[in-house]
């Protein structure tokens, strides 16, 4: 029996003063995944959250001459609002600050260093601050940090290490036995190439200088780091070494952690280790996605990056919905890859993909059903082979977004609706039910048409709840769907006899496109 309990988690998010399209990326891909998996029927827990211990966030907070909680505190609001504006469905949204996670990560160091995992020693190397990452000299790329690509500083403390090394074999073993354990295949190279092949080195695990952080239970001196405050987040949240450990026991392993590329290695590599170290399962699979780029480059939160585009979220949601912003995200970027991003490509996106098919198709559609039968429908329909062949076809392609969104391919799963729309505009076309009710005794084939028609839809729009909830629920809720449920194992067989409907507003208007981005330069330009 398939297990019906789905566990997906995006990365904890560093709290920055601001959010821009790429910070929304991963939030919104893992959204419309585990609203399509709670649709066919899974248990589905939604975890994300936020980053809040170290030393930028110490640092940020002294320049602002506030409190980290102060700080923080704003800033959570803000990145909740946001996520709510986005309709981001999570299950629950950890915070490191959390006493929970304090608890048990306080737990979770002890039971490393109990195991032999964890010693104490000098670290001398380099170190990045806004990565919080240290590097060795032959880490670094032209003498900065291979990340981020910003300067590195010296760093020479006593700290606690944890035994990196001890685990080389293990994840090896774990890359050659498992290929799809970090996906897409050219992630998985990467580590194997950049990092296994030239020997993991043990791991600082906690820092003497830095204050704002949990401080490790048997050396107060010491302030437990990134890697084990941040990565066992996953666990913690679940209840973890808690009093109530059902929802660990329920959902993990996590069924994917879908992270952006950069962070890869500390999720392929460190946290399996840690895994190991604790005898707890794997995740099942590690999803590195890839970045949004402007100018050629990583879409960030600098003015530079910036320069001339409007990045921010809160904008493009106002002026052309969450949908629109969502839509873009979905099915304008090739999941695991890079893509680009500019005015006119989410304009042209907007016009092309929500005003001209689906706003279009429902739009279309219920005003044809007020037309020839009074705003109702009617079951007294006489099917040809035209309908056997619309509804195999149908069928086919629900299949297919199914099959796409259980392997994690969200763009496809997404584009395969979108052939669902362009199906049922291609039957309307063919079967010309303008030219029909011309004709003498039309009215029954009329009725067909339309109830076919109405099916068609009713199933593309089922599948696009996940990608595009704010909008589509309305047209749903005409044809009396409050609740969407994605049926596996049947199609076009909605209850809809008797129901009747009004003309609608289109759902997406067109947009004159040199308007837009002429108002779209100024705000940019503000």
């Amino acid at each position: 029996m398939e297990n019906k309990n789905f566990y997906i988690t995006t990365p904890i998010y560093y709290p920055s003063n601001k959010f821009t399209l790429g910070n929304c990326y991963t939030t919104v891909l893992c959204d419309a995944i585990a609203r399509f998996h709670r649709a066919l029927g899974y248990d589905v827990f939604f975890l994300t959250g936020t980053d809040e211990h170290g030393q930028k966030i110490a640092k940020i907070a002294s320049a602002k001459n506030m409190k980290e909680m102060q700080y923080l505190n704003e800033i959570v609001a803000d990145a909740k609002d946001l996520w709510s504006l986005l309709n981001i469905s999570y299950d629950k949204f950890i915070r490191t600050t959390d006493d929970y996670h304090v608890k048990a990560v306080t737990k979770i160091f002890n039971k490393l260093y109990q195991n032999g995992d964890i010693y104490k020693s000098i670290y001398k190397g380099k170190y990045c601050v806004p990565c919080e990452s240290f590097w060795s000299e032959e880490q670094l790329v032209d003498g900065k940090c291979p990340d981020c690509g910003r300067d590195v500083i010296d760093a020479n403390e006593e700290c606690y290490f944890f035994k990196l090394s001890k685990y080389e074999d293990k994840i090896k073993k774990l890359y050659q036995t498992n290929k799809n354990f970090l996906l897409p295949e050219s992630r998985a190279n990467e580590m194997i190439n950049n990092f296994l092949s030239k020997g993991l080195k043990d791991l600082c695990v906690s820092r003497k200088t830095v204050k704002w952080g949990i401080p490790v239970e048997f050396d107060k001196d010491q302030t437990i780091y990134v890697w084990v405050d941040a990565l066992t987040n996953y666990i913690t949240a679940l209840g973890y070494l808690s009093e109530d450990e059902s929802l660990f026991k329920k959902f993990w392993p996590a069924d994917v952690h879908v992270i952006g590329k950069e962070i890869v290695r500390f999720h392929s590599i460190i946290w399996p280790a840690i895994l190991m170290s604790l005898g707890l399962p794997l995740p099942k699979m590690i999803f590195g996605h890839g970045w949004l780029i402007f100018n050629g480059g990583k879409l960030s939160k600098s003015k530079e990056s910036g320069k001339n585009e409007v990045l921010d979220p809160r904008i493009l949601i106002e002026r052309y919905s969450s949908d629109a912003v969502r839509n873009f995200l979905i099915g304008e970027i090739s999941f695991g890859q890079d893509g680009p991003y500019s005015q006119e490509l989410f304009l042209n996106s907007f016009n092309g993909i929500l005003a001209n098919k689906v706003g279009n198709l429902s739009s279309r559609l219920i005003g044809m059903i007020c037309k020839y039968q009074n705003g109702i429908i009617t079951n007294k329909i006489s099917p040809t082979e035209q309908e056997q062949n619309f509804v195999n076809t149908i069928k086919q392609l629900k299949c297919d977004s199914i099959q796409k969104i259980k392997e994690l391919k969200p763009t496809l799963s997404y584009k395969s609706v979108l052939k669902i729309i362009d199906e049922c505009n291609g039957y309307i076309d063919n079967c010309k039910p303008w030219e029909v009710a011309k004709q003498e005794g039309g009215e029954e084939r009329i009725a067909t048409i339309l109830y076919f028609a109405v099916q068609g839809l009713l199933e593309a729009y089922t599948l696009l709840d996940a990608f595009l909830p704010e909008k589509v629920c309305q047209v749903l809720k005409l044809f009396g769907i409050d609740k969407v449920k994605i049926d596996e194992n049947a199609c076009c067989n909605f209850k809809i006899d008797g129901i009747k409907v009004e003309k609608i507003t289109p759902l997406f208007a067109r947009l004159d496109i040199n308007k837009e981005i002429e108002e779209l330069d100024k705000i940019a330009n503000d």
